[in-house]
């Protein structure tokens, strides 16, 4: 199957905001073929590629490169990786999914930003938020998915402790990645 990897650039942040480094910085995918990283442009297509990516593998080919090309990037310890369920949904039009990984380095947490700037940490905020807000009662709960991605202890910086440590077992054939610098 196919694997993916998420990072993404981060942006100016306030003192309360996450620190640098904790946020997705990078978005790419592994080749179903080759296996070869290939970096992807942005969390809207990499959300589409991961949607999907059960009955449509991600191959070089869709980023108009040959398998015989170098990576775009290796999986490797210079940043921390965590795997995304594959599958997962597209967040709905107008939403933001946003993944910080924990000072203690045990887990990412999922939020969904509205087009207000409010962040909605559960199923339940978003079923209030979407109930007083009627103009998105089109947007399906179904597809506001909290699964946290599972981060990759082996490419944990070496000062890194994890809270509580964490089975390594998700197989990396079904799951997409992610990573942080």
């Amino acid at each position: 199957m196919e694997e993916e990897e998420i990072a993404k650039t981060p942006k100016q942040r306030a003192k309360k905001d996450v620190a640098q480094g904790r946020v997705i910085d990078t978005y790419a995918a592994q080749c179903d073929k080759c296996h070869k990283w290939r970096v992807i442009d942005s969390q809207e297509e990499y959300e589409d590629i991961r949607s999907r990516m059960l009955e449509q593998p991600f191959t070089c080919d869709k980023k108009h490169v040959p398998c015989e090309g170098p990576p775009d990037i290796d999986y490797d310890s210079s940043r921390t990786w965590v795997i995304d369920k594959p599958g997962l949904p597209k967040t709905p039009k107008g939403f933001k999914r946003s993944l910080v990984l924990r000072k203690d380095y045990s887990k990412m947490d999922t939020y969904y930003i509205t087009p207000s700037g409010k962040k909605l940490r559960s199923r339940n905020e978003v079923a209030s938020f979407v109930k007083v807000n009627p103009e998105f009662q089109s947007a399906p709960l179904g597809d506001f998915s909290f699964t946290n991605p599972k981060v990759m202890e082996d490419t944990l910086p070496l000062d890194a402790s994890l809270a509580s440590p964490a089975a390594t077992t998700t197989s990396s054939r079904n799951s997409s990645k992610q990573l942080q610098e």
